[in-house]
């Protein structure tokens, strides 16, 4: 009896280490399986967190510039009277004043305060049209396989002082444009012709300038802008550039008249169709 008992003691007991020993190996399965999904998920949400953050930095860091160009775009409204021109050097200049140098120097923006860059802004002196072009580029938090840094451009309209207003009544009662120089008359007040987009720039860089029909660009005879230094002015659409803003190549002074006054003058190419 004594051995009957001891013999059903020992396979109770070994019933009940070897099932300890098969819950014991499922538990270390299990545990091995949550730490590869720890491993796997715990990155994922962050990096999910990460760009959260980052896509509302980016909205923010646009906000600000959009707002600091509109405060350029009115301050360059206010001194164009003085000037039919924008210096790309003084909007940018603006610009930084209004986000602040030390929102620039916190924010994602590559080149920080040095990252704006407005040389694509101008001015139309016959309308009066101000346009504010900030270009600059987004860097990622972490440069990792290669992403590149994202492009941004802000525009910015405004009209100046003069209050032109393309459609006016002049327009409507038949009346062409012509200036004092001129060889044609202009049906449209907005001609390029007509609108002189005036930029600025170093006279050492005007071996590196061309126009909008990819010409290079002559010293003007008017003004004796081959021994120009420092800073020159021209057009988009002309071919020479200017040692002053008061050079004669540079203004325009139209009239308005009937077409029957005209006298031998041809119509524009380009708006007098």
């Amino acid at each position: 009896m004594e051995r009957a008992f001891s013999f059903i003691s020992k396979k109770v007991k070994s019933f009940f280490v070897q099932k300890g020993d098969r819950y014991k190996k499922k538990e270390r399965k299990l545990h091995a399986v949550i730490t590869v999904e720890a491993t796997l998920t715990i990155p994922l949400f962050f990096l999910a967190g990460v760009m959260l953050i980052y896509s509302l930095e980016v909205q923010a860091t646009r906000i600000s510039v959009k707002m600091g160009a509109d405060t350029a775009a009115k301050k360059a409204a206010e001194r164009i009277y003085l000037a039919p021109v924008l210096l790309p050097s003084k909007v940018e200049s603006d610009i930084v004043g209004a986000i602040g140098q030390r929102r620039l120097s916190q924010s994602m923006i590559a080149g920080k305060s040095g990252g704006i860059d407005c040389h694509k802004s101008r001015v139309w002196p016959g309308s009066g049209i101000i346009e504010i072009v900030v270009e600059y580029k987004i860097q990622p938090p972490v440069r990792i396989f290669g992403i590149p840094l994202i492009s941004q451009t802000e525009r910015v309209r405004i009209k100046g002082w003069n209050g032109y207003q393309q459609g006016s009544y002049i327009e409507k009662q038949g009346y062409v444009y012509i200036t004092e120089t001129g060889t044609v008359y202009h049906k449209s007040y907005q001609c390029t012709h007509l609108k002189l987009a005036i930029r600025a720039g170093n006279v050492s860089d005007v071996a590196d300038l061309r126009n909008e029909y990819q010409g290079k660009y002559y010293p003007c005879e008017k003004c004796k802008a081959k021994s120009a230094s420092g800073m020159i002015y021209y057009t988009t659409s002309g071919d020479r550039y200017h040692a002053s803003l008061g050079c004669s190549g540079l203004k325009r002074n139209i009239r308005a008249v009937k077409l029957s006054e005209v006298g031998g003058r041809g119509a524009c190419s380009r708006c007098g169709r």
